[in-house]
């Protein structure tokens, strides 16, 4: 393909991928896919998997399955109703698929991946003027309780470059962003860099996993070939700062949702987190890093 032909199509697909992820409990057929790609139904399928890697059923298949793990992983939803937010008419139907897939049941996926205790729900919890829980402090390994609020925030408008495989590998995907960002002058005092996180690595093939580097843009901004631009949503998000290396980032996710969160009388909401990243590492120790790590709650 021609360099302009081919920043249009990955933009085009990127619109779609964006979009399937956000609309994962409707009822997505192909012609509709198509059309906000600006492909002939005919031809959309095989331009998706070429590009890709796997079909278009294919792919939301298994966004909805891996979202049914998280949910069975993180929640008490019973299984019956996990099956059909994912799409099966019957829990046969699912554990089958799920099966296919994770290689166990979701019963003993559930049982699996909820085998370390967490507190009991305190009585009385109750949110102080700030958005603090109060009558809650979470098991600790060492160290002073974690300190998590829970904020409203405004949507984001954010352009993006998307990396597809392990969280520690993003750093070129920032590199791309920035090389584009920086020429058109989308950098200053109140730009703000954001990771947009959208699988669990518990859940998500390594090389399937979705990472969105991202930075906040004007409405003037648009989309150019392989840079997207998209709304990270507003709303309640339970939200706690993380020190050091991103390497680490998982237990700070482990404390805030398996230990925070089942005290905290909050349910989580489906979509992704994000972290907003206040210094960079590329002029700051691994030890000085400072991360917001932000996870969506029901309202």
């Amino acid at each position: 393909m021609r360099p302009q032909t081919q920043d249009s199509y990955q933009e085009r697909i990127l619109r779609v991928l964006v979009h399937i992820q956000g609309h994962l409990d409707d009822a997505l057929c192909l012609e509709d896919l198509a059309t906000v790609a600006h492909f002939s139904p005919y031809h959309f399928h095989r331009v998706f998997r070429g590009m890709v890697g796997e079909g278009v059923k294919e792919h939301i298949r298994r966004l909805r399955l891996e979202r049914a793990a998280y949910r069975l992983k993180m929640g008490d939803e019973p299984v019956t109703q996990v099956a059909f937010s994912a799409g099966y008419e019957t829990h046969e139907s699912f554990t089958r698929a799920f099966r296919t897939m994770f290689d166990r049941s979701p019963s003993q996926f559930r049982e699996a991946h909820q085998a370390l205790p967490v507190p009991e729900a305190p009585s009385g919890v109750h949110f102080a003027a700030n958005g603090m829980v109060k009558g809650f402090q979470p098991v600790q390994s060492g160290g002073p309780p974690m300190d998590v609020q829970v904020k409203k925030v405004d949507p984001m408008r954010v352009a993006f470059v998307r990396h597809v495989g392990p969280y520690k590998e993003v750093g070129p995907t920032w590199q791309k962003l920035c090389a584009w960002a920086g020429p058109r002058g989308l950098f200053g005092p109140q730009t703000t860099f954001v990771g947009l996180c959208h699988d669990d690595p518990e859940v998500t093939p390594p090389d399937k996993i979705r990472y969105d580097a991202c930075l906040t843009v004007g409405d003037d901004v648009q989309p150019e070939g392989e840079v997207g631009v998209q709304e990270i949503p507003g709303g309640d998000y339970a939200t706690t700062v993380h020190h050091g290396p991103y390497e680490k980032l998982a237990d700070t996710y482990a404390q805030l949702c398996g230990q925070w969160l089942p005290g905290s009388g909050r349910e989580m909401r489906s979509g992704p987190g994000f972290e907003i990243y206040r210094n960079s590492p590329q002029d700051t120790p691994p030890e000085d890093l400072i991360t917001e790590v932000y996870v969506p709650l029901e309202g």
